[in-house]
């Protein structure tokens, strides 16, 4: 079938959603790849005439010739297709269902994914859909930059960048009617140099380039409002960076105060660890009065205390003491000595034996006092022999001691016999 506009509107109108459809007229489209901007005006026109319903077999359509022909290497259709696709994505997304909605968003995506078209049609693409969802009640609010995004999609705009929202989004509205203008003075003026336009009649090329000049301008104009969109977003721009320049130098200055105090505190850690060496070290010295104490000197310990020897004392400590010995001083008794010890301090009782045999005593000196010896005359070369064998001398008689305390003197030498005197 020959290239006609007939038979174009006529393979669009019988496009329906199988796969079969959308391929085989997707291949007889790029056959006839030479017509590429003509096809295209006649898809747009046919997508906006159709139902709500059918506009998504027009977008799958779009989708299918521009693949096959970026998967071989051919530049026409996506040329072709890319100052009108955002505008009639945008047509066939709004009143559309949600799952119709879904699948457009499906698409975009994958033109997304592999680059079908550049950034600045991606982009205008993305913003028609975004302010779409925001008209709708409940619908998502736009992200950074004025992108369609929800919350889920990524973060809400720092106040900081709130400023370049409107240049940006000034500088991606100009942009596609820029590309639109500039496509087509670059192709009125392409035919000028065609041998066909060269043999026309000269009013026939006088009004041709009546036409070229206009779409020039119409060209130039778009591209002046771009230029003016693009010095106010690098306007915004200077101003975030100017006050971003002034905000680094000043945190450069407070790292270099932190960095100098940071060296003073470690050097004042250091001599104090110093110090803390250096007082250790020194034995009997005193420590610096960091913490403001002074070393106190250990309180010596008492001697241990004198204690009395358990043993008792031997009875021939005190034999003499009895019987005359010279143990006496002054006639005053003294404290028998601890055995193996030192002797009794002064002042200190003497032990209970000791005090019962002074009593002894003392009433054997009273009683040899008040007795009555009998006188044995001797000559004056002669003496009285007294045997001393006997503890006590004899008296004669009963020598007027009482019975009482004879018994208590014999059972006292009694008992001096048995211990061996």
């Amino acid at each position: 079938m020959a290239y006609t506009d007939d038979a174009v509107l006529s393979k669009l109108s019988a496009l329906n959603e199988t796969h079969e459809s959308i391929a085989t007229t997707a291949q007889w489209i790029m056959f006839h790849r030479r017509h590429a901007s003509q096809t295209v005006h006649l898809w747009l026109t046919k997508l906006k005439d159709l139902p709500s319903s059918k506009r998504l077999n027009m977008i799958y359509l779009a989708n299918e010739v521009t693949q096959q022909s970026k998967a071989r290497h051919k530049e026409d259709f996506p040329n072709a297709f890319s100052p009108f696709i955002a505008d009639a994505t945008a047509v066939a997304y709004r009143g559309a269902p949600t799952d119709v909605q879904a699948k457009l968003r499906r698409v975009v995506d994958v033109w997304k994914e592999r680059s079908i078209f550049d950034k600045e049609t991606l982009q205008d693409l993305e913003n028609r859909l975004a302010e779409i969802d925001r008209s709708r009640p409940g619908g998502v609010v736009g992200g950074f930059g004025g992108h369609g995004f929800s919350a889920s999609h990524g973060p809400p705009i720092p106040p900081e960048l709130v400023p370049l929202v409107v240049p940006q989004q000034g500088v991606t509205k100009n942009l596609q009617p820029m590309k639109n203008a500039l496509n087509a003075a670059n192709a009125d003026y392409d035919k000028l140099s065609d041998p066909s336009t060269t043999s026309a009649p000269l009013p026939v090329q006088a009004a041709r380039l009546s036409g070229v000049l206009k779409t020039l301008a119409n060209a130039e104009g778009a591209v002046t409002q771009c230029i003016r969109a693009r010095k106010d977003l690098i306007k915004e721009l200077e101003k975030i960076l100017a006050t971003n320049r002034d905000a680094l130098a000043a945190d450069e200055q407070q790292m270099m105060e932190l960095s100098g105090r940071r060296t003073e505190v470690e050097q004042k850690r250091q001599a104090v660890e110093t110090a803390i060496l250096g007082g250790l070290s020194g034995s009997g010295e005193e420590q610096a009065p960091l913490s403001g104490r002074t070393s106190v000197s250990p309180v010596p310990e008492p001697a241990p205390p004198q204690v009395e020897a358990l043993t008792p004392p031997h009875v021939q400590d005190h034999n003499d003491d009895f019987y005359g010995g010279n143990n006496n001083h002054n006639g005053q008794p003294q404290a028998v000595p601890f055995h193996g010890g030192a002797p009794a301090p002064a002042g200190t009782n003497p032990t209970p034996a000791f005090q019962s045999a002074v009593e002894n005593l003392e009433v054997l000196s009273t009683l040899a006092s008040q007795s009555q010896y009998q006188q044995v005359p001797l000559g004056p070369n002669k003496k009285r022999k007294i045997d001393t064998s006997d503890d006590f001398p004899d008296l004669g008689g009963d020598d007027g001691i009482d019975a009482d305390v004879k018994e208590m003197l014999r059972k006292d030498s009694q008992g001096q016999q048995g211990t061996g005197f």
